[in-house]
């Protein structure tokens, strides 16, 4: 039986689907590289709901806020 083969997601080349490929599905290590720096520059994108903002502008209210009713006195 022989040895299944992909076209690496980032150049095309065919490489082995195999234990003996330690980068597969890519066809080598250069190509796993260029592939997780699209990711970081999000040139890639998985579709969902856009994260809460860091200055605690999404659902999360911030932890300096206070409930209704309850406000600081200056």
């Amino acid at each position: 039986m022989s040895t299944p083969e992909v076209a690496c997601p980032t150049c095309g080349a065919l490489a082995a689907w195999s234990p003996s490929n330690p980068f597969r599905p890519f066809c080598s290590e250069r190509c796993k590289m260029v592939d997780l720096g699209g990711w970081f520059e999000e040139r890639f994108r998985i579709p969902g709901q856009p994260a809460p903002d860091a200055d605690g502008d999404g659902d999360q209210p911030s932890p300096t806020a206070q409930p209704a009713g309850h406000e600081t006195l200056q």
